[in-house]
């Protein structure tokens, strides 16, 4: 279908090679992340169970009742927000199967769906594709000079990249990389970001499942993880957070019903810690570090403003964080590789780890400005002769993602210092 000024996104060709290889290809994600635009893209016809005011009971009412209305059209045809009659998932199984041809559909959600009714897990006739919000790369605030898959390589890199400002670094944190918003101001941004989850706890945590939850309390536990971005805070922690901060108590109980909420809705994105190839006699930890989808998800609960910023350097850099590691998962699982991180009961830590295809691995750690490259390059490392010495699996590449640096270099030690405006996948 033809659409304008659409924004090509990392995830194009892994829509192009599904379509290629599955009868229907199902993209999920957050809501406002690009999801029907991306399928639009690659659709030659379009049918949404969803309007801009919310639920679109016609369309909803036919696909219950005649799915093969909706199926209708040129293929590959577009189902946006099938979730809403999940009996299209076994309707549209039952023609790949009848038809035996690929690229039939494109599905989108922006929730899990309720399993209830569906019959056949789809396996071998769908294809499912996790998309994110933008990365630098993908909105335009990256040059791209640097490949992660060469970094992951270990080739040679030496390239000069404009120097970014601290201020501007604020500003991308704060904006995001929603797609509609990469034009405006962190300011307009930040403004939409506070309405976007406003309408969320108003509206789809209940249509999610029909179930009333306290709009209070999700605001609290909102307000806990924005404040524990980047962190492995466990449940308690959280909880306690939220006692010492807002004088309030939430049971452990509701508190993982409503985190299982929010990853339902993919509102939040954790990172998985690492242990499956290092073999190593060290003991590891096994707590997901948390994320937003969107470090500005956080930055707008807080109403962090780019000033407030600039003088918390401590809450910058998890900030930051969070957005290099948005970015490095969009990079990584272009190239079929996985982000982790991992921690050790040593207080060994490592910000990010990168798993390749073929059981290799990689070590980032993440900092805000130059000055901060030779402590991390030292515990990279530090860590990796650790590891080798305890029996485990070094890690191929060691590499500090940095803010605030004009060129992506690879150090006397084997080291790569890399800008994240530098970086694509």
């Amino acid at each position: 279908m033809d659409i304008i000024n659409y924004k090509k996104r990392i995830a194009d060709k892994q829509v192009e090679e599904y379509l290629k290889l599955f009868g229907a290809v199902v993209i999920e994600g957050p809501k406002y992340c690009g999801k029907t635009w991306l399928g639009r893209y690659h659709a030659k016809s379009e049918t949404t169970l969803y309007n801009e005011t919310g639920m679109d009971s016609k369309n909803i009412n036919i696909a219950k009742i005649s799915p093969e209305i909706i199926m209708e059209g040129e293929k590959p045809k577009l189902i946006d927000e099938w979730q809403g009659a999940t009996n299209l998932w076994d309707a549209i199984r039952n023609d790949v199967d009848k038809t035996g041809l690929r690229g039939q559909y494109i599905l989108t959600g922006s929730s899990t769906p309720n399993r209830e009714g569906i019959l056949h897990s789809g396996a071998g006739r769908f294809g499912k594709i996790y998309l994110r919000t933008m990365s630098l790369y993908e909105s335009g605030d990256s040059t791209g000079v640097v490949s992660l898959k060469d970094i992951c390589a270990g080739k040679k890199i030496a390239k000069a990249n404009k120097k970014i400002t601290l201020k501007k670094l604020a500003e991308l944190v704060i904006r995001g990389g929603w797609p509609a918003n990469i034009n405006d101001t962190c300011e307009d941004s930040q403004k939409k970001i506070k309405q976007y989850i406003k309408l969320i706890i108003d509206n789809d945590l209940y249509k999610l499942d029909g179930i009333e939850r306290d709009k209070h309390k999700i605001n609290l536990l909102l307000k806990s993880l924005a404040r524990n971005e980047s962190t492995t805070a466990s449940n308690n922690t959280i909880i306690n957070d939220i006692l010492d901060n807002d004088n309030e108590n939430i049971d452990k109980k509701t508190i993982s019903s409503y985190l299982n909420t929010l990853d339902k809705i993919f509102l939040i994105d954790n990172d998985e810690p690492y242990s499956l190839n290092i073999r190593s006699k060290i003991r590891l930890k096994q707590s997901e570090k948390r994320h937003f989808v969107d470090p500005s998800i956080s930055c707008a609960i807080l109403n962090l403003t780019v000033d407030k910023l600039i003088n918390d350097l401590n809450t910058f850099g998890f900030m930051f964080e969070a957005m290099v590691e948005r970015d490095l998962k969009i990079y990584a699982e272009a190239i079929d590789a996985k982000c982790y991180h991992y921690q050790d009961y040593n207080d060994n830590e490592i910000d990010s780890i990168i798993e390749l295809n073929d059981g290799e691995w990689c070590a980032f750690e993440i900092k805000l400005g130059a000055y901060q490259v030779e402590e991390a390059a030292k515990k990279l490392i530090e860590i990796k002769e650790k590891i080798k010495e305890n029996g485990g699996k070094e890690p191929k590449s060691l590499c500090v993602i940095c803010g605030v640096i004009d060129a992506a270099y690879q150090r006397e030690d084997g080291v790569y210092v890399i800008p994240i405006t530098a970086l694509k996948d």
